[in-house]
């Protein structure tokens, strides 16, 4: 991760964007147009974010290498002895990875390229956590606990002491140099300011990060006013819902009715995992009414992990791995249940796994006709589009029958169109951080905790939560043609085989083939 690797990657990039560009695209068939189109885009973004400085910002409170690589376990194959000692070597170049980041980190402050002060607040905890005196406490310790029993008992006392040697003599000590050097010198040099305009060429970031989030030639002011029109929209239907339950407050009071009453909360963390295993295995009984093909791989479950849990969302999912050897995880936050209320967890399981995350990407990575790079793509406004406009389709089969649970329906549509505005308004707009909170606890059920830790996500990552409700709404607008064009023709298995059939793919093309069939 050295300056040198990292603009030498780069270069190569231009190089086959240049190799990509002598290639006459209107000779290629219809599906390889499309891969020239998104390895093109995949080039650009690549030589963009290096344009642009990113390189010098890898971490944040909720995200970076501190925070991924304890998980390195979890998608490490560990099947023979040369899986065990490849995974030893990856710990023992820690101390070299961790000291290139912290120059690169050294160089954005020079550079004045640096992460605002609330995007790095308790990013100290996301990198104390694995400093243990006790090297088998490790996280990175996990994999040498119970080992083959095919492996030699020398083999087996072998892995178990080097294992324990790395962890001691160089996870360990990569981690606490860079603790010291966020603690002293990063963390006081971090920018106060929280937009994205506000670094070196700022405002043309930020309309970069919009860009490359939404898929769609659309400008910061743009995204900020349709994001205001939904917000009024799904009030109104909000509104409408208060008035059904017979509550006699208004939307405030509601609100904080939601918010205090026992009725809606669980006492233990196993109870609110039972609690939302009940809803995914009600869903997946009625997926073969909404798809004409499910994926082969399964998912579970698992709890965020307490490192991680302060500062994180109510859930988010972990993709299978591509060899089908590892299953997708849901991930549901039992920290704080008081701020986990059961109202939302329909919408927000139906988002995370199925129909959502995990029944589209493990679609797409069982993808068998397509190159490699697209079983993995990651274009945003379509993997996260189709999550919101999945928690949707709990209608179609028979869940929010609780008017509550459909009022928190209606409070993750909200929040994903109150994104729209909070994230233009605090890096385009000149919103305060406080500004976006009132926004999102005036017009939301979230909890204040869920806000305040959603807000600083779109400080420390601008742009990618418009990919949400930008995305939905092509979906629900393409839904709305195809219905309107084929009438009594149309068939929503038929419609979401379409939808699926090329992995995530930018809105445009999208569009194109959604209309092409459609209209054929």
């Amino acid at each position: 991760m050295d300056e040198a690797s990292l603009a030498g990657r780069v270069e190569q990039a231009r190089q086959f964007l240049s190799q990509l560009h002598a290639i006459d695209r209107s000779l290629l068939a219809a599906g390889d147009q499309l891969n020239y189109d998104i390895f093109g885009r995949e080039l650009e973004m690549q030589i963009q974010e290096f344009d642009f400085g990113l390189q010098y910002m890898p971490i944040s409170r909720l995200s970076g290498f501190q925070i991924y690589l304890p998980d390195l376990s979890l998608q490490t194959p560990f099947d023979t002895l040369a899986d065990y000692e490849a995974y030893l070597q990856r710990l023992q170049g820690f101390g070299t990875y961790f000291s290139d980041h912290i120059h690169l980190m050294r160089r954005g402050i020079e550079l004045g390229l640096l992460p605002s002060r609330t995007a790095l607040s308790g990013v100290e905890k996301t990198i104390s956590g694995q400093i243990t005196a006790d090297p088998a406490a490790s996280l990175f310790y996990q994999p040498f606990v119970q080992l083959p029993p095919a492996f030699t008992p020398q083999d087996q006392a072998r892995l178990r002491q080097t294992a324990r040697q790395a962890i001691t003599e160089t996870v360990v000590p990569a981690y606490q140099a860079l603790l010291d050097f966020v603690e002293q010198e990063y963390l006081p040099a971090a920018r106060t300011a929280i937009a994205a305009a506000s670094l070196p060429n700022g405002a043309a970031y930020y309309a970069y990060c919009v860009r490359r989030y939404t898929t769609l030639a659309v400008s910061p002011s743009e995204v900020h006013e349709i994001g205001m029109d939904e917000v009024q929209r799904i009030r109104g239907e909000m509104d409408t819902l208060i008035r059904q339950t017979g509550f006699s407050g208004g939307f405030k009071d509601f609100l904080q009715f939601l918010r205090t009453d026992p009725r809606f909360y669980v006492d233990t963390p196993e109870t609110l995992m039972k609690e939302v295993a009940w809803i995914m295995k009600r869903m997946e009984g009625e997926l073969p009414r909404l798809f004409k093909k499910l994926p082969r791989t399964p998912f579970g479950m698992r709890q965020i992990p307490d490192y991680l849990a302060p500062n994180s969302t109510s859930a988010y999912y972990f993709p299978l791995s591509g060899d089908g050897k590892t299953a997708g995880f849901y991930y549901v936050n039992t920290y704080d249940l008081k701020s986990r209320p059961l109202y939302e967890y329909e919408a927000l399981s139906f988002h995370e796994a199925v129909p959502g995350h995990h029944l589209q990407l493990a679609l797409q990575t069982e993808m068998q006709s397509v190159p490699n790079f697209r079983r993995f793509t990651d274009v945003t406004a379509f993997i996260e589009g189709w999550a919101l406009y999945a928690e949707r389709l709990g209608l179609e089969v028979g869940f929010y029958q609780d008017p509550y649970s459909n009022f928190g329906r209606l409070t993750y549509e909200i929040w994903r169109a109150c994104r729209l505005v909070v994230d233009t308004g605090m890096h385009a707009l000149g919103w305060s951080r406080q500004q976006a909170i009132d926004f999102m606890a005036e017009n939301s059920g979230l909890s204040l905790l869920n806000i305040a830790n959603e807000v600083d996500r779109y400080i420390a990552w601008p742009g990618q939560a418009l990919a949400y409700k930008m995305g939905e709404l092509k979906i629900r607008e393409l839904r709305q043609f195809a219905e309107q064009t084929l009438g009594e023709r149309f068939d929503i298995r038929e419609f979401h085989a379409q939808l699926l059939q090329n992995g995530s793919i930018p809105l445009d093309a999208l569009e194109e083939r959604i209309r092409a069939w459609a209209n054929n």
